[in-house]
């Protein structure tokens, strides 16, 4: 496939090899950009931005729509290729591909919502014969990172609302999965969109990151990534605006009175999800002491049903992670929690990337798998008998994207729900479940800002005031 440079599909003798990390099989190439390639990217999304804060809502709206329609139709297209180039089974694929569908819509539909509000400038003494208001305008050129974990949906969570807002867009997919963001791109552009809105650049991000986010001429940087990356952003990007979701280590709690068999399969689900590669995955789970034993041997027996290999077999639950490398980290940190006096009760072993559903318990809180993200098919069992300790220790970490409880005890759901310290706390479901419109971030080293459309809209506009200061009436 080729990037989209200056309005144009453009490709390059240096290529990057797309393999699918099920049995590293070559599932495409696409052009390796340098330094060049991200100057012509910069002008180009500059002129960009004049094209697309001139179009009225109206027509963003209803590109964003038409771009919506044609994912829909193409559904099973953009499934196959999210499987192929990352870690998702088929069946996983085709619930992103859903989602996205969804998330385009919402998009067109906020394009529409983006509104301000008058101002009672004569409030106060010396504001008399004033009328006035503001309204939201668009920032100018936004630079985009995606991961490689949701490829398609999280390139359409930042392209949506940036242009709905009427901003030009520099798209700089992860280097592992850009087909499916490119094949977006495509989409778009066959909806309407000017192709000078939209560059979408593909190369390593040690030769282009730096250039990318330094430049003033960029407004603000969403990023979706690992912590290390995001700070080392926050040291290169100067004075514009930053959206991060990074990393997580999410944890539940499952109290005595829960709906046991639900809790069990929600916490499975939500532990292994797209191989454990998944910011909002279970991590921790706080089970009280009672119930200890019949969940944690539940909880077992339901990992162990499930199938992990080819990502296109419908049968599959698992697929690998997304490099091999990734899954001998993974591999290194589950045998360090186990030298230090871990129990490995189920899993624990890799064959090539493909690392069975782990679950551990009597984790030691220096073990790298206790207070890292793992983003990995693992999962620390731990018992507790006071709700405060489990609220304590869910706390502990410097990460908070959401966490769980389940629970029956009104006063028990609201209490966590208020003392979680997080951007959003799931009662009686597991951390991995998100509505592409809710406000989405976390506090501490998750992030910053809120992404969900309307939230993502506010962010990638900024206010103006008006103010007329009028003859006496």
């Amino acid at each position: 496939m080729k990037m989209l440079l200056n309005g144009e599909w453009v490709d390059r003798d240096k290529k990057i090899e797309v393999t699918d990390p099920f049995d590293n099989s070559l599932v495409d190439t696409v052009p390796q950009a340098d330094k060049a390639d991200v100057e012509i990217a910069l002008a180009a999304a500059v002129k960009g931005f004049e094209i697309t804060k001139k179009m009225t809502v109206y027509d963003r709206a209803q590109i964003l729509f038409k771009t919506a329609a044609i994912v829909a139709e193409r559904q099973e297209e953009f499934a196959q290729i999210i499987a192929r180039e990352g870690s998702k089974t088929i069946n996983e694929a085709r619930k992103e591909a859903m989602r996205t569908v969804n998330t385009l819509t919402v998009s067109a539909e906020e394009a529409k919502r983006v509104m301000g509000e008058t101002i009672p400038f004569d409030s106060f003494p010396g504001g008399e014969n004033r009328k006035g208001y503001y309204y939201r305008f668009p920032i100018g050129v936004i630079l985009c990172i995606t991961p490689f974990n949701d490829p398609l949906n999280l390139v359409a969570h930042k392209l949506g609302p940036a242009f709905a807002g009427g901003n030009a867009v520099i798209l700089k997919p992860a280097t592992v999965t850009p087909l499916s963001a490119l094949k977006l791109a495509e989409v778009m552009v066959e909806a309407g969109m000017p192709p000078m809105a939209l560059q979408a650049i593909t190369g390593y991000g040690p030769a282009i990151g730096d250039q990318l986010v330094s430049d003033e001429r960029v407004r603000m940087i969403s990023f979706t990534g690992g912590l290390e990356a995001g700070k080392h952003i926050t040291t290169k990007a100067g004075i514009k605006k930053i959206g991060m979701e990074l990393g997580s280590n999410s944890p539940v709690i499952v109290w005595n009175d829960c709906d046991l068999d639900y809790a069990v399969e929600s916490c499975v689900s939500g532990s292994f999800w797209a191989a454990g590669q998944n910011c909002i995955g279970v991590q921790r789970l706080y089970v009280h002491k009672e119930i200890y034993e019949k969940f944690k041997t539940e909880f077992v027996k339901q990992t162990e049903k499930y199938i992990v290999g080819n990502k296109l077999d419908e049968k599959t639950n698992i697929g690998p992670m997304i490099t091999e490398g990734e899954a001998k980290r993974v591999e290194k940190w589950v045998n360090e929690a186990k030298d230090k006096g871990a129990t490995i009760l189920t899993g624990g072993t890799r064959d090539g990337a493909c690392f069975r559903p782990t679950v551990l318990e009597n984790v030691p809180e220096n073990a790298t798998i206790h207070f890292e993200e793992v983003f990995g098919p693992t999962v620390n069992l731990y018992p507790v008998d006071d709700i405060d300790e489990a609220i304590a220790k869910s706390n502990a970490l410097p990460y908070g994207l959401l966490a769980g409880i389940f629970t029956s005890n009104v006063d028990i759901a609201f209490k966590a729900a208020y003392e979680l310290d997080c951007g959003g706390v799931m009662v009686n479901e597991s951390t991995d479940y998100r509505l592409d419109s809710m406000p989405f971030g976390g506090v501490k080293y998750s992030g910053l800002g809120r992404e969900g459309i309307k939230f993502s809209l506010q962010e990638m506009t900024e206010p103006k005031v008006i103010c007329f200061h009028l003859p006496k009436m």
